[in-house]
């Protein structure tokens, strides 16, 4: 089946940090899940004679609205159960992040309860966050374990990501081991670090889902040699390295990202002048997660301060459970003065370059060739994706060319796009 979108209003083709490719309206030609052509309005109608009821060639039309690429969620930690939303009252009291953690709270009080969660719980909560991040606007995410901490639990966590990644209408989903997201009770670090590269990184890589490896990097968690040695035997198993640095203070994070030439490293909130030069040089993108420190009361950071190449990613975990990318960034649009347009970089053409995808097809832009993952917003003009918080900006998105209609937005939908020939 075929279909054209026609009658649009802006259609953002491509985001750089420094420019916005964009049409005043196209027609837009999708088959088999991939954008097969780009053409001024009426042209591709006229081509394919589409008007003709017996061409087996559906229109859209959406009544003059904007159309985006889909959007990429390229830090995230999707899998894991139970609930921490009192802890907020903690760090309101004056408890700091390590101090809950000290008390019992924190990441071992997720791993306690995902542990004890039957992997069909799992799916159905994996599912359910999924089909949320459609809702605002997600096509791909980038989904972590690290809530089990056991092998047997990560691999579960890793088998649910891999259950969803590309079913139905559903984002597709890269798959990131976490093992060493914190010191499990009883252990050291160096009785993790030995558990992690004798036990779980071989059943991960038999497994072999998992593309890459993340190490939680922070003083109190895990230091620079034990964060330097798992990651360096997971790269040289052909696992991507991927990081959080530096989220609290300073630990030389950054250093250590820009000397293993990690894909990513994320958070860095602390990184110092030095490790942000270092990371610039060696091609190491920053993630910056803004939803994190909003919701831990954390100053954000400028964005400009990477030096190099950043995204934005929701960083969606027990403390900040938001699966909202147009949210992501309205915080740093409205608190640090990013443009829109960054800001859409950011989380399509930038993130598609950390990211990576099973099926291998292009994604964070509409260009002939890539995956039919876009939205299309309330709006005519572009510039709203991210102008209204905690609600969704898109009337529908379309993943890999399947429509998913959306009824949460701030306008009644009058002219909701019906799939039927001439319309």
């Amino acid at each position: 089946m075929q279909t054209i979108l026609h009658t649009t209003g802006d259609v953002v083709l491509r985001a750089t940090p420094t420019d916005v490719e964009c049409m005043k309206g196209a027609d837009l030609l999708l088959a088999d899940g991939i954008v097969q052509g780009i053409e001024e309005p009426g042209v591709l109608i006229s081509e394919w004679d589409a008007t003709d009821a017996s061409k087996n060639i559906t229109l859209v039309n959406v009544h003059g609205r904007a159309v985006i690429p889909g959007l990429i969620d390229a830090h995230t930690h999707l899998v894991w159960d139970g609930d921490r939303s009192d802890e907020v009252a903690l760090r309101n009291a004056g408890m700091s992040y390590q101090d809950i953690a000290n008390h019992g709270g924190g990441i071992q009080r997720t791993v306690h309860a995902t542990r004890s969660a039957s992997e069909e719980r799992l799916a159905a909560i994996a599912m359910q966050r999924a089909s949320v991040a459609v809702r605002h606007g997600t096509t791909h995410i980038e989904a972590k374990s690290g809530y089990g901490l056991d092998t047997e639990t990560e691999l579960k966590l890793l088998r649910v990501g891999a259950s969803i990644d590309g079913a139905g209408t559903l984002p597709s989903v890269q798959h990131t081991w976490l093992g060493a997201h914190a010191i499990p009770h009883g252990f050291t670090e160096r009785d993790t670090i030995d558990m992690l590269l004798d036990e779980q990184l071989p059943a991960v890589l038999a497994q072999g889902l998992a593309t890459a490896t993340d190490v939680f990097c922070e003083p109190g968690w895990f230091g620079i040699e034990a964060s330097e040695e798992l990651l360096r035997a997971s790269k040289n198993e052909g696992l991507e390295i991927r990081m959080h640095v530096d989220e609290f203070q300073d630990g030389g994070g950054a250093e250590l990202a820009a000397s293993l030439g990690a894909v990513t490293a994320d958070h860095a909130l602390k990184s110092n002048d030095e490790g942000m030069n270092a990371m610039a040089e060696a091609g190491v993108n920053v993630g910056w997660l803004p939803g994190t420190p909003h919701m831990m009361g954390i100053d954000l950071r400028d964005p400009s301060e990477a030096r190099g190449a950043w995204t934005i990613a929701s960083d969606f975990n027990p403390n900040c459970p938001s699966l909202s990318l147009p949210f992501a960034a309205s915080l740093l649009v409205h608190k640090c003065g990013l443009g829109p347009g960054e800001a859409l970089a950011a989380v399509t053409t930038s993130a598609a370059q950390t990211t990576t995808r099973s099926d291998g097809l292009r994604q964070g832009s509409i260009e002939v060739g890539a995956v039919a993952d876009l939205n299309i917003l309330r709006s005519g003009s572009w510039i709203g994706w991210c102008n209204s918080p905690g609600h969704s900006p898109f009337e529908a998105t379309m993943v890999r060319g399947t429509m998913v209609h959306h009824e949460n937005g701030l306008t009644p939908s009058s002219n909701v796009f019906p799939n039927i020939r001439g319309e």
